[in-house]
């Protein structure tokens, strides 16, 4: 099993930024953030209409240029939680986490005895196609998979302390925009309210030992937050990237054209 780069420069205290690749689900983009140098990559299955045969196809190319496949489940049970470990996800980020109770069953889910009580199989790529021994599989799965829990709702921020303390959650990761919806503030993401539960969390991972994140919206954002003690932060997408660039080569392109009809020069 390969060993985690998120995990490997988190237990060194180092910040790592993910993008995310979801409504275009490419292999190819995949493999282009790999040779970039990327560490990992927000695979987003929650608000996306994609499967696990398309997964499957962007944690081989994961693989392929060494960086982490991080993929945020469809909420739907123990299978939403099992299948992306078993094609390969280094992470799984779970939304909407609501309480430690919840937090301690996705563990369960998630991890193999004696931390949960995963199923065992080992014939995914995570266990090498049954060419791993079985008791190593189960304990470099427990040490090299990692999961994250997304604080996105003000009943998530009232408990945040006791899902802190929920042994096997390894990041506490705020959602901004929908928590808050959740307090009655969208989409004001520097309200008060919002910055008071995002100071609520980073205290509370601090406590209990964890680490924590939040999407930043700028380098100057990711210092600040950097500076709040947030390790595992989230910046850009595949289709903002894309749509911005096209729109780009139009602007430049509709400059000429008015340039050229008023009879001037490029």
């Amino acid at each position: 099993m390969r060993k985690s780069r998120v995990l490997e420069k988190l237990r060194r205290d180092e910040w790592i930024i993910i993008p995310q690749v979801g409504q275009i689900p490419s292999f190819k983009i995949v493999e282009m953030l790999g040779m970039i140098g990327f560490d990992a990559v927000w695979i987003d299955m929650e608000h996306k209409d994609f499967g696990y045969d398309t997964l499957a196809q962007m944690t081989l190319a994961c693989r392929a240029t060494g960086i982490d496949p991080v993929v945020r489940i469809v909420k739907d049970g123990y299978t939403s939680v099992i299948r992306p470990l078993e094609a390969g996800a280094a992470g799984l980020i779970i939304p909407h986490c609501m309480s430690p109770e919840e937090a301690a069953k996705i563990v369960r889910w998630a991890k193999f005895a004696p931390e949960g009580l995963r199923g065992v199989d080992g014939a995914g790529v995570d266990g090498n196609y049954i060419m791993m021994d079985l008791p190593q599989y189960v304990k470099d799965a427990n040490r090299e998979t990692f999961l994250v829990v997304q604080i996105e709702d003000r009943e998530a921020v009232k408990c945040v302390e006791e899902i802190a303390a929920v042994k096997g959650i390894d990041v506490l990761f705020v959602g901004p925009a929908d928590l808050s919806q959740s307090y009655g503030v969208f989409p004001n993401f520097d309200h008060p309210l919002i910055l008071t539960a995002i100071d609520k969390v980073a205290e509370a991972a601090t406590r209990h030992g964890k680490w924590w994140g939040i999407p930043v919206g700028s380098v100057d954002h990711a210092r600040e937050m950097i500076g709040k003690g947030a390790r595992f932060l989230a910046h850009g997408a595949e289709v903002i990237v894309l749509t911005e660039g096209f729109r780009a080569i139009k602007d430049r392109f509709d400059a000429l054209r008015k340039d050229l009809a008023k009879g001037g020069e490029s």
